[in-house]
Parts: C-alpha cells; structure tokens; sequence
C-alpha cells in the first residue's frame, strides 16, 4: 500500500492494442523507432526518445501547473512514467494508468504510482483528482474524444483541471491504426483520433468543461481546461 492508498498491482488485462505489439518490446527495451500506421498506409512516428527522457522544457509547463495546484494528480496514459515519476520526486501525490504491464514496470522502476489499467476501468479516488493529463497524444485514447473527456470529468473533482497535449491546427481526425516498427511488424489495429485546439474545445465543452489556458512550447501545444 503507498501514499494514495491503491495497490502496487492491478488486475491483468486481456491482451489489447499497446499491450500486445511492437509498443511492448519497445516499453521493454526502451528504444524504437515506431509508428501508428493507418489504414491509408500513412504513418506518424511515436517519439520514444522523447518519452524515455527527463521531462524537457515543455512537459515543465504541465509539470508547473500540476505543481503550483498542488493537488493529487491522475497522468492517464502515463507510458514509461516520466511525468508521474516527476511530479512524486517533487512530493506531489501521482498516479499514471495505462494499458501496457511493461510501461507501467518501467514507471515503478523509476519511483512512479502506476496501475495496469484503462482509464475506462474503475480507478481510485474517481471524482477527487485535482489535476489530470493528457500530453503525448493521448487524447486519442479510444478513438472518442468527447467520451474521453467525459470520462476524465467523471475522475476530476469539483473545479479540477484536465492538461491537455493537442495537435496544430484546425485538426479533427478519427481514424483506425495499428503500431508498428521499423520491420513492419504490427500489432491489433485500433481506433485512434488527433483534436487540435479547436476541435479539443468543442468536444470539451459538451463533456462539462471551460478552457482556461492555452500556450505553446517547442512546438508542441497545450490546452488547460477546468471542470
């Protein structure tokens, strides 16, 4: 048992898109490269290298805002645990979920909270998160924002605040992808979705929330919104 009264293991789920394909062997090694790769055959590479490192300057502007809230934090879709892990060694109370057992090991390993579960399976203190993230993409968990976002207000508190990573531009994109690698193994493909701004705030709004902020860092984008 730690600090936020969860156990150090979740339930076991079945195998799923990011937890029985190339993301896996790359949460294990922690090396890529990777791409989701749609049915089009285009393709957007993951930027691993990224996620294996020490938050940069851009992930400090969410890190900042979790921390002058100063209230227990949700990172949904925590990967190999950077933020989480961050936001605990600065004594803030975090916790990342995500799917896949081997990003949720290398997230422990690194002194991170982390459960092996969706973000749609019951997780604690559900209604009593001060602060939630969204960064890398994964606000398009599901392929649904709007039933993301809704379901991100369900785990907030009263006036918490949902950080949110957005793509570009006038962007709203729903398509079906699968992982892949730089040998063309892939895994299950899945439903997926890119929001810019715009789009994210409509899809907000209907879901219970207000935006607050907005502000970009090297060349990444950020969207605060408040339930």
């Amino acid at each position: 048992m730690n600090s936020l009264g969860i156990l150090a293991h979740g339930p076991t789920p079945c195998p799923r898109p990011w937890a029985d394909d190339p993301y896996t062997e790359a949460m294990r090694t922690g090396s890529g490269p990777l791409w989701l790769r749609r049915e089009d055959g285009h393709r957007q590479r993951l930027d691993l290298e990224r996620w294996f490192a020490p938050p940069d300057q851009a992930d400090w502007t969410l890190l900042s805002r979790c921390l002058r809230r100063g209230l227990p934090t949700l990172d949904i879709g925590c990967g190999p645990g950077r933020l989480v892990a961050e936001l605990q060694t600065c004594g803030l109370p975090a916790l990342g979920v995500d799917i896949t057992h081997t990003a949720v090991s290398r997230t422990r390993g690194m002194g991170g909270n982390a459960l092996c579960r969706s973000v749609f399976d019951r997780l604690p203190r559900e209604n009593r998160w001060g602060t939630a993230l969204l960064a890398d993409g994964n606000l398009g968990i599901g392929g649904d924002p709007s039933a993301l976002l809704r379901r991100a207000a369900e785990l907030l508190c009263h006036d918490g605040v949902l950080l949110v990573e957005v793509e570009p531009g006038d962007l709203d994109e729903r398509v079906t992808v699968a992982v892949e690698d730089a040998s063309g193994r892939s895994g299950p493909t899945f439903p997926w979705a890119r929001l810019g701004a715009p789009a994210t705030v409509r899809c907000a709004l209907l879901a219970g929330f207000a935006p607050i902020d907005a502000w970009d860092c090297r060349d990444r984008h950020f969207l605060a919104l408040r339930r």
